[in-house]
């Protein structure tokens, strides 16, 4: 094996740890979210608006860190933004602890200023590795993102179930982030994304560049599909356990093991992308995942027994999983303005999956988080519309639904 690609297999390997830890994150917030609404003792519509300050937080931290990666490179955002996941992670536990909303929103948007701001940091990087080594890797990568979902799951089944602080369980999570992020930092390379010093030093241009992306029909199209998939998993991720609490009058222990299925499946269905999408081609494939997320949504919303909604949050989970890696690959067909593009669709991905959610908070509050849900059935079936405009580019011309088999464009291949 030549240094050059040693060193490319490194980073792939060291990225995957890295992609694992806003999940583990993340997924322990949201698992603990019945025990830290009863601690703040406020209405679905206030853990809504709570919800709300990690989704502006996330938002400035994808809006940012483009530019901050245009001049710096990707590995300082990677850093910084990790260190922030740490950061606000603490404040969380310290706010819930001491029953105090304010600290806990303020901790929600520096934590979610760092999820942000990692996400586009680590698929920068992704996709440097992904083409460097000339294989499909951002399923897999979003799929470690689910293995850490699954094991902030796991965690948190486990620190309800014997009732742990949530001071002391988020304290725990967070030293053990910042000690993976010291061994980690070195080993990523210090350029990617980094441009010329003239390039970024014109004013708005790279603005002025991501919006001009939009006035390309396929890159819109794809971006509204990727949308109401992100949607699917963004919603599951922050309400799910308290769905299956209100609408089903579960306990927080089964809400958080039931999650933890969701997760399960979207990690599954992660890792048998890349074989499956060899195989099958995008179309098909996507077209399978948004009848699998519909199905598992009509029965989570009208199951009318939460065995049955269990079933139904698997199917969900296998549905939403492969929907945002593979927008993201697809619109990086064209070498050409293939960041611009992969940075579009990712921020309407992330948009959906952090915007979207605190809104079904309103909604639930007014119709039921039950009923709630089946704004992100729509968003689905909108998305199922649009998936024609995955194929790869070279076979735009393809009549839907007859997508070759295996074709991957070779950036991405």
């Amino acid at each position: 094996m030549t240094t050059a690609l040693h060193q490319q297999c490194m980073i792939r390997n060291i990225l995957f740890l890295l992609f694992a830890l806003p999940g583990l994150s993340f997924a322990s917030w949201v698992a603990r979210t019945p025990a830290v609404r009863d601690a703040l003792n406020v209405s679905t519509a206030g853990m809504g608006i709570i919800i709300f300050a990690l989704a502006i937080g996330s938002l400035t931290g994808l809006l940012t860190a483009g530019s901050v990666i245009a001049r710096k490179g990707a590995r300082l955002v990677i850093m910084i933004s990790s260190l922030m996941i740490v950061i606000g992670f603490v404040a969380i536990g310290i706010g819930a602890s001491v029953k105090v909303t304010a600290i806990v929103m303020v901790g929600l948007f520096i934590f979610g200023c760092g999820f942000g701001a990692a996400e586009v940091g680590l698929n920068m990087e992704g996709s440097a590795v992904e083409k460097a080594l000339n294989k499909i890797l951002l399923p897999a990568f979003h799929g470690f993102f689910s293995v850490g979902t699954l094991a902030g799951a796991a965690i948190g089944v486990g620190a309800e179930a014997i009732q742990l602080p949530i001071i002391v369980h988020f304290s725990v999570l967070a030293l053990l982030i910042a000690v993976t992020l010291w061994y980690c930092f070195r080993y990523l390379p210090e350029a990617t994304g980094k441009e010329p010093a003239q390039t970024v030093g014109h004013k708005g241009g790279a603005f002025k560049k991501q919006l001009k992306v939009w006035t390309e029909k396929r890159t819109l199209l794809i971006g509204v599909m990727v949308l109401g998939m992100a949607f699917a998993e963004g919603s599951a991720n922050d309400w799910l356990p308290l769905i299956m609490v209100d609408g089903y009058g579960v306990s927080a222990l089964t809400g958080s093991f039931i999650y933890g299925l969701f997760v399960a499946a979207m990690t599954i269905g992660r890792f048998a992308g890349g074989w499956i999408l060899d195989r099958y081609g995008r179309v098909r494939v996507l077209a399978g995942c948004a009848i699998s997320a519909v199905l598992g949504l009509v029965l989570v919303i009208w199951g009318q027994h939460y065995i049955l909604s269990a079933m139904g949050v698997v199917l969900w989970g296998l549905g939403a999983s492969l929907g945002f890696p593979v927008g993201l690959s697809a619109a990086g067909d064209e070498p050409e303005g293939a960041a611009a593009r992969v940075g579009a669709v990712a921020t309407s991905g992330y948009i959906a999956s952090l915007v979207g959610p605190p809104a079904l908070g309103f909604l639930g509050e007014h119709f039921g988080l039950l009923n709630a849900m089946i704004a992100v059935l729509i968003g689905v079936m909108i998305s199922r519309s649009l998936i024609r405009w995955a194929r790869p580019s070279d076979e735009q011309n393809t009549p839907f639904g007859q997508e070759k088999d295996g074709v991957i464009p070779k950036d991405i291949a």
